[in-house]
């Protein structure tokens, strides 16, 4: 044999040798295996909770008439925007901006989206209709009755970027042809035509192919139940994100009747024990998600987001207003809002920013690592730098915009807030120094009413909806 023949067939049996040699190894754990995709190395799970009338003090570390406390621990764990408002502070415009990141004014989606019959709905929520207007609307503002398919939504956005997404629970943003699973999730679960359900006790919607088997759960706990299952069998090679929109704690304000009576017990009567009990029980479905990701073994790579639609039914101390009267002032519109991601916010962290529910979207890119110039008319800005560093945000002002009454919109710029109605009257607040807006400066400040005045004149045209503005 050749010295060139022998020479290939020691390179030949080297080679064989070093690929055996590496396979033990692997074998044998001493090798770690690379992971090469962006999806596992990268990108964090993401857990989403929107509770939906939850006040900002509705919670036990704020108010101790509550017990939330694995809400609590959430809220200590990691970033609490201190400052945190809802864009439209109503069921459906609420839950279009977080999805979209487009202001519900550009969305002409300005109301809840109602039923009925005189609404142009049949008795299970359905309509062809597009847009309804309110009688008691002093601008008869036409709102829309879904959420346009053409709309981007952040699940859109993060499938691209190799996620898999689950919505459970309240959508709120059409009929079954707008439902999540047709906007880009992959996966629904208790999704229903209404914006809450008849009963927390089965049946629990007047469709009744909604857990039609369901005998006697109730239903936060069924909707926990089957989110623990999809975290607990999740198998896929693709990191998910898990949006929970609860129908808890909207009325009918019915608790689950033990913890009704354990806030009896406390003294807590009629609705108000319902109302503690529903809370503690949408807290204890938090509890269980957690628990849920602790077990699967990724809570280092899970990120979990907790807010609100929009301020409580009953009383929002220290502020004022709330959902049913005032709904733009800041016991309507600020809600509560926690953000903890392992190893990058740090426990125990407030953040005294002006940040706003049109923020989740750009945010939920960036942390998926999506660029944002991507999408147009996005009207909020990613709050990744800001989760990072816990640096104050600079930022133009923030809009608040309703369709009910006369009082339509705010504007809020630092530490000053215009309240505007259609009448054409004008209110302006200094947040700072009067968190109860109980003093109206309109008169004595009127260089800084003039400046958000032409902010908001500006704001108008921008939207499309000058042609409803109240401003003289």
């Amino acid at each position: 044999m050749s010295t060139k023949k022998i020479m290939k067939v020691i390179t030949v049996c080297y080679l064989f040798f070093l690929l055996s040699l590496l396979f033990t190894l692997e074998s044998c754990g001493q090798i770690k295996k690379t992971t090469p995709s962006k999806d596992q190395s990268t990108q964090p799970n993401i857990v989403l909770f929107f509770v939906d009338d939850l006040g900002w003090s509705d919670l036990g570390f704020r108010n101790n008439i509550f017990e939330s406390p694995n809400i609590d621990t959430l809220a200590k764990s990691g970033v609490s925007f201190e400052q945190a408002y809802i864009a439209s502070p109503t069921c459906s415009p609420s839950r279009a901006t977080l999805v979209t990141g487009q202001h519900p004014a550009r969305l002409k989606l300005v109301r809840h989206i109602p039923g009925g019959k005189r609404n142009g709905f049949d008795q299970f929520g359905r309509t062809t209709k597009e847009f309804h207007v309110l009688q008691r609307d002093p601008a008869q503002f036409p709102s829309r009755n879904w959420l346009p398919l053409e709309t981007t939504t952040y699940a859109e956005a993060l499938s691209k970027l190799g996620y898999y997404n689950l919505f459970v629970g309240k959508w709120h943003l059409g009929h079954e042809k707008f439902h999540p699973n047709k906007q880009g999730f992959d996966q629904q679960i208790g999704t229903s035509n209404y914006g809450h359900p008849k009963s927390y006790y089965p049946p629990y919607f007047k469709q009744d192919t909604i857990f039609k088997d369901e005998k006697g759960r109730y239903l936060t706990d069924k909707l926990t139940d089957e989110t623990v299952n999809f975290i607990s069998n999740y198998n896929k090679k693709k990191p998910f994100m898990v949006s929970f929109f609860y129908y808890s704690v909207h009325s009918p304000h019915q608790g689950r009747k033990d913890l009704v009576r354990h806030f009896e017990a406390k003294g807590l009567e009629g609705k108000y024990a319902h109302y503690a009990a529903m809370v503690k029980a949408t807290d204890e479905s938090v509890g269980r998600i957690i628990n849920a990701v602790k077990e699967k073994e990724i809570e280092k790579e899970t990120i979990f987001i907790f807010l609100s639609d929009q301020g409580g039914y009953f009383e929002n101390l220290p502020f004022r207003g709330g959902k049913m009267t005032e709904t733009l002032f800041e016991g309507g519109a600020r809600v509560p809002f926690f953000i903890r991601w392992p190893g990058v916010t740090k426990p125990n962290s407030t953040n005294n920013s002006l940040v706003q529910s049109t923020d989740l979207f750009p945010t939920l890119v960036e942390i998926a690592g999506g660029n944002t110039v991507n999408y147009k008319n996005i009207d909020g800005i990613s709050l990744l730098p800001t989760i990072k560093t816990n640096d104050h945000l600079k930022r133009d002002p923030i809009y608040g915009y309703r369709a009910y009454e006369d009082l339509y919109v705010s504007v809020r710029d630092k530490n000053w807030k215009l309240l505007a109605y259609r009448s054409g009257k004008l209110q302006l607040f200094n947040i700072s120094k009067d968190i109860k807006e109980q003093k109206d400066l309109s008169t004595e400040k009127p260089l800084m009413v003039k400046k958000l005045v032409q902010k908001l004149i500006q704001w108008e045209t921008k939207m499309g909806v000058k042609s409803f503005s109240g401003i003289q």
